[in-house]
């Protein structure tokens, strides 16, 4: 079969304040509690680990949270530092594929048999599951009784709403790989929506997402928003004259958008950090006010941020840790108003402590404009406003939201014994 490339992807209930719970658990130094009675062992299944990411992020704090200790996913890259620091007594249980030869370099391209792969995993031993889920994840078979959260990144982007805009970045067209990729997908459809109703919760990790749940699935799901933390020392007041876009370089990401935009303001500096497959095609695109600095260390990419002047940032992320990130380190946004990006900014219609701009098309005179008028009303903006605001990104609230979220999968559970469902 011809293989075809596949594009790089990337997760409390909106308006709930629980902020005097939050301060109590935090003076008791709460950061992680047993999560059943009797210590009774929780799977977690997760599409793929090829690096540390947002979801790969997400998943170790899910680890932590529930005390974990089984991780089933199809791929794991991961080198032996990060499972150290984050998945300490993890045990990792992979697909046959895991050990294909050179599969580090094509393990996207076998999405077709994705599916099948995720599948074979015998979870049944454990009492509950607990998936974290952009793909795959989320169809690993479990018994009737037995306990299933999905915490929903996205739903497969790929197939369903973005399918076209892969094919354009993927230049398919209506040739025979194209007709070939429209084939997979809807195959894919099949059986995303004949597994859509096996767990017994779906926690989506925006509002967003949260949407695109009800109408591709035609379920409810709660929100519970990412985890996002940074040391308390890295967040910045002062700020520095440049601005700053920061993702995987990855063509869904469109930080081509906002080179362009700043190659038309030469006056205002913009930094890009990270790399990926765009990387080369971006860096012969940007003027002389853009620089790169590629992949930063943790550190390092805490303080360049933090003193960024804004994060512009021209994709749909279905939430974006690196913008609640950016807000939490003191930075105001600048941002395409769809996505996670709307639970995130607070703009001046909304609030009179405004986090940043959002603006509503992907096109080169709109980031300008927002950048202009970011620059004319800079003041209003303000660094305690935005990560104030990042506190409702905080991982005490993601452990109650998500605790919450599993004690509600465990009674549904229990409702099948008993023949209510």
């Amino acid at each position: 079969m011809t293989l075809i490339p596949m594009p790089t992807t990337a997760t409390t209930q909106p308006g709930n304040d629980n902020r005097g719970v939050i301060q109590e658990l935090r003076a008791a130094g709460w950061r992680q509690q047993r999560a059943l009675p009797g210590d009774r062992s929780i799977a977690l299944v997760h599409d793929w680990c090829p690096s540390f990411r947002g979801g790969e992020r997400v998943l170790a704090e899910l680890g932590r949270t529930f005390g974990a200790r089984d991780l089933y996913t199809l791929f794991d890259f991961l080198d032996n530092d990060t499972r150290t620091v984050h998945f300490d007594g993890v045990r990792f249980h992979t697909s046959p594929a895991n050990k294909w030869p050179g599969v580090r370099k094509y393990y996207r391209h076998l999405f077709p048999i994705c599916p099948l792969l995720m599948e074979q995993f015998d979870v049944t031993s454990h009492d509950a599951v607990i998936s974290s889920s952009a793909a795959f994840a989320r169809g690993v078979i479990t018994r009737p009784d037995q306990p299933h959260l999905c915490y929903v990144h996205s739903p497969v982007r790929y197939a369903w709403d973005e399918q076209f805009s892969y094919l354009e970045q993927l230049r398919l067209g209506n040739g025979p790989k194209g007709l070939l990729y429209r084939v997979l997908m809807h195959r894919l459809r099949n059986w995303d929506t004949r597994t859509a109703w096996g767990p017994d919760v779906m926690a989506a990790n925006s509002s967003y997402v949260r949407a695109r749940i009800r109408r591709i699935y035609g379920r409810d799901a709660e929100v519970v928003f990412p985890p996002v933390s940074a040391p308390e020392d890295a967040w910045s007041a002062e700020k520095d004259d440049y601005y700053v876009t920061a993702s995987f370089l990855a063509p869904y990401k469109r930080t081509d958008l906002v080179i362009r935009a700043f190659n038309a303001m030469p006056r205002r500096r913009l930094l890009v950090v990270g790399e990926g497959q765009q990387a080369r095609a971006l860096r012969d695109l940007a003027g002389p006010n853009v620089t790169f600095t590629g992949f930063l260390p943790r550190d390092d990419y805490f303080r360049t941020v933090a003193r960024a002047r804004a994060l512009v940032f021209g994709g749909c992320e279905d939430f974006g840790i690196a913008l609640a990130e950016a807000q939490l380190l003191g930075t105001p946004l600048i941002a395409f108003g769809r996505g996670g990006a709307v639970d995130i900014v607070r703009t001046p219609d909304e609030s009179d402590d405004p986090t940043g701009l959002l603006f509503h098309r992907q096109e080169d005179a709109a980031v300008i404009g927002a950048v202009e008028a970011f620059e004319a009303n800079r003041g209003h903006f303000t660094p305690a406003a935005c990560r104030e605001s990042a506190d409702r990104f905080s991982v005490a609230r993601f452990q109650t939201g998500i605790r919450r979220a599993f004690d509600m999968a465990q009674d549904m559970a229990r409702s099948v014994t008993r023949g209510e469902r």
